[in-house]
C-alpha cells in the first residue's frame, strides 16, 4: 500500500509542477509557444532521472523502494509527458509545420539524452 501512495504522491506533485512550468513558458513567450513547458519539463526530467540512475548505479547512493517509486515512477511520470509531446508533435505535422515539427522532435531527443547522461554523470 506504500508503494502506491508513493507512486501517487509523486505524480501529484510531478503533475503541478508540469503545469507549473507550462503557465510560466506561456506567460514568458506567449501562448503560440505552449508547447515550450512540455519540452522543460521533459528535459528537466531527463536530467533528473539521469540524476538518481548515476547516484544509484553505483550504490553511491541507496534510496529505499518506496524513494524510488515517489521519484521515478511518481513524480517524473507526472512531470514527464510522452503522450503530450507526441500529440504536440502530430499537430505541427497536421498543421503543416514540418520544420517545426522535426525540430521539436529532435531536440527534444538529442537534449532529453544530453540532460540524462548530465544528471548521471553529476551524481557520479
Amino acid at each position: 500500500m506504500i508503494n502506491i501512495l508513493a507512486v501517487f504522491t509523486g505524480g501529484g506533485i510531478g503533475a503541478v509542477m508540469r503545469y507549473m512550468i507550462t503557465l510560466t513558458a506561456s506567460k514568458l513567450l506567449g501562448t503560440q509557444y505552449v508547447y515550450a513547458g512540455t519540452f522543460c519539463a521533459n528535459i528537466i526530467g531527463c536530467f533528473i532521472i539521469g540524476y538518481i540512475f548515476g547516484m544509484t548505479m553505483n550504490k553511491a547512493v541507496v534510496l529505499s523502494p518506496e524513494l524510488k517509486l515517489f521519484l521515478t515512477v511518481g513524480f517524473l511520470g507526472g512531470l514527464t509527458t510522452f503522450s503530450t509531446f507526441s500529440c504536440e508533435s502530430f499537430c505541427f505535422l497536421k498543421d503543416g509545420r514540418i520544420l517545426q515539427a522535426i525540430t521539436y522532435m529532435s531536440a527534444s531527443l538529442i537534449l532529453g539524452l544530453t540532460a540524462t547522461y548530465c544528471g548521471y554523470a553529476l551524481a557520479k
